[in-house]
């Protein structure tokens, strides 16, 4: 056999152990169509979020064109098909372009997220002593605080409430950041805590290597296999806590940027009023995100736990076929 025959193999053995390509190899059934459902859902939300620019027919502050200004608050026509809000903003072109703000919050506080709390994780887990005890009482008491107060302080200490585009999604970011942290910390901590015994680490510890690449070579790999999940389920959260930010007038300016949770909060006064263009579809841009993200992270969880995961009736048949024969 050449060498040549041996790469294609090789690529996919790789991309057959990536979170998500794995978790379909091994699913079926119910957990199969779940995690094939929020896959298309999570899909549909990335494209829409990517080609924002392309699929909406107007920007997301544009109330009028060369044929004069958008009417307010008109019903869903051939023009607006889903509407106009009470500002004269279409109601279609606000919503794809929430799915960028949203998309860009989440990239930027769980990212943070992962960094800050990966960090302090190792160095709590690894070396212990006075810093992880501090760190463990601090990071105990920002999650005892409730996530949405502490995310509306945080934005009003580091942008007075309301900002421009990018100030307010960096502030949104940070304002996320803060409450998950310790979500991540404590996970890593856990896990270096737990893996620092192993035979593995002592052994790199015999033949003289520093702490800082026992960290960042040993256990870091080790010790962050369950991020990809951790992902998942916080995305959720970033995109709900945003929402609440804008819903409570904590978010961005309409002007800026669009943001479902500020259009949710101007439509509340439309609904009494038989108008219910321009609450439904954010509310609908909010709800299936985040059901598309659960149920990646579900699914995930489930096919992670060997008691949680259901195997077909055929794939049983097979393993039991297997076993039979050796």
């Amino acid at each position: 056999m050449t060498i040549t025959e041996l790469k294609p193999r090789s690529n996919n053995a790789w991309i057959g152990k990536l979170p998500v390509v794995s978790h379909l190899k091994i699913s079926s059934g119910l957990q199969r169509g779940m995690l094939i459902a929020g896959l298309i859902l999570a899909g549909l939300f990335v494209l829409v979020a990517l080609f924002a620019p392309v699929i909406a027919p107007f920007d997301f502050a544009q109330s009028a064109d060369d044929s004069g200004d958008f009417p307010r608050q008109a019903a869903p026509d051939g023009k607006f098909i889903w509407g106009t809000t009470v500002s004269g903003f279409d109601v279609f072109s606000r919503t794809i372009f929430g799915a960028r703000t949203a998309i860009l919050v989440i990239i930027a506080a769980v990212m943070m997220s992962l960094f800050l709390g990966v960090f302090l994780g190792l160095i709590s887990g690894y070396l212990g002593g006075w810093f992880d005890r501090i760190a463990v009482v601090l990071a105990d008491a920002i999650y005892a605080f409730p996530s949405l107060l502490l995310a509306i302080v945080m934005s009003i200490v580091i942008s007075q409430g309301q900002s421009g585009m990018l100030g307010g999604i960096m502030a949104a970011a940070v304002s996320i950041t803060v409450v998950f942290v310790p979500q991540y910390f404590r996970v890593i901590r856990a896990e270096v805590m737990r893996l620092k015994a192993e035979p593995f680490v002592e052994s790199a510890q015999v033949i003289g290597a520093s702490p800082w690449r026992i960290m960042g070579v040993h256990l870091f790999r080790n010790a962050t296999r369950t991020l990809p999940l951790i992902f998942t389920l916080n995305a959720t959260e970033a995109l709900l806590t945003l929402a609440g930010l804008g819903f409570l007038g904590f978010g961005i300016e309409p002007t800026s940027a669009s943001e479902w949770g500020f259009d949710l909060n101007r439509a509340m006064a439309d609904a009494t009023s038989g108008i219910w263009w321009t609450g439904l579809f954010p509310g609908l841009g909010i709800v299936l995100t985040v059901l598309g993200l659960t149920l990646v992270g579900e699914s995930m969880n489930d096919l992670n736990d060997p008691r949680l995961r259901r195997f077909s009736r055929r794939r049983a048949k097979r393993i039991s076929q297997a076993g039979a024969s050796k």
